[in-house]
């Protein structure tokens, strides 16, 4: 069994799409807009199969910040210097660096930082 795709709530559906592409190789699909239910969404791939879809709904306000559900969306990069040059890039952009580049204590190589709308990507190897 594999993931087929992971779906992620955004408030501007639009500056998601142009982050996910530019800054990890994302290819966006066609934007699916269902105009009964106001839900709109596009599909991001990534060269290596993996998948987000990218969803925004009027109705929905806000982040879940009660600690429970996802936490964050991992890139695995392929090396330590393509951490440190996409940590660099992203925070060099605006975008908030949370943690490190660093080696965590299970041994992980890695930095987190967040999106253009708050969600938490770790950056790994």
């Amino acid at each position: 069994m594999k993931i087929e795709h992971i779906g992620l709530f955004v408030s501007d559906l639009e500056a998601a799409r142009v982050f996910y592409t530019k800054y990890f190789n994302g290819s966006a699909g066609a934007k699916y807009h269902n105009k009964k239910t106001g839900f709109s969404s596009y599909f991001i791939s990534f060269p290596d199969g993996a998948c987000l879809e990218l969803c925004h709904q009027e109705k929905r306000k806000g982040h879940n910040n009660d600690g429970l559900g996802f936490v964050h969306l991992a890139f695995s990069l392929g090396s330590k210097q393509a951490v440190d040059e996409k940590t660099a890039e992203l925070t060099q952009a605006g975008y908030e660096l949370l943690s490190g580049p660093r080696t965590t204590g299970d041994g992980y190589y890695e930095a987190v930082v967040s999106d253009l709308e708050g969600n938490q990507l770790e950056l790994t190897i």
